[in-house]
């Protein structure tokens, strides 16, 4: 099944971030390999591509995990969640409709 992971960064994690950033593409990158990742980015903190140092308020996910339980320990697993980037996880189910 899908499941939507939406994470809040931590105020203030833009360096907390950038260097989780390489370990937490490439386990990105990992699901993508596997056929899994269907989306994924960032939360600008404003109306812009590259928010310079307003950073990010989060992230979206969404992949497909084995149950709720693979998708929390993944999410548990994450550099972003390791270094202290995200203030929260928030995980849904997630019907996707389109594009199909």
């Amino acid at each position: 099944m899908l499941y939507a992971l939406i994470c809040d960064d931590v105020p203030g994690s833009l360096p907390l971030r950038k260097q989780a950033r390489p370990a937490h593409l490439e386990r990105l990158q990992a699901l993508q390999a596997d056929g899994r990742l269907v989306l994924a980015g960032p939360f600008p903190s404003v109306e812009s591509e590259d928010p310079g140092d307003a950073g990010f308020s989060g992230s979206l996910i969404v992949a497909e995990f084995e149950s709720y339980d693979a998708a929390r320990q993944w999410a548990s697993e994450d550099p972003y969640t390791l270094a202290g980037v995200y203030a929260q996880v928030t995980i849904k189910p997630f019907k996707q409709v389109f594009p199909q």
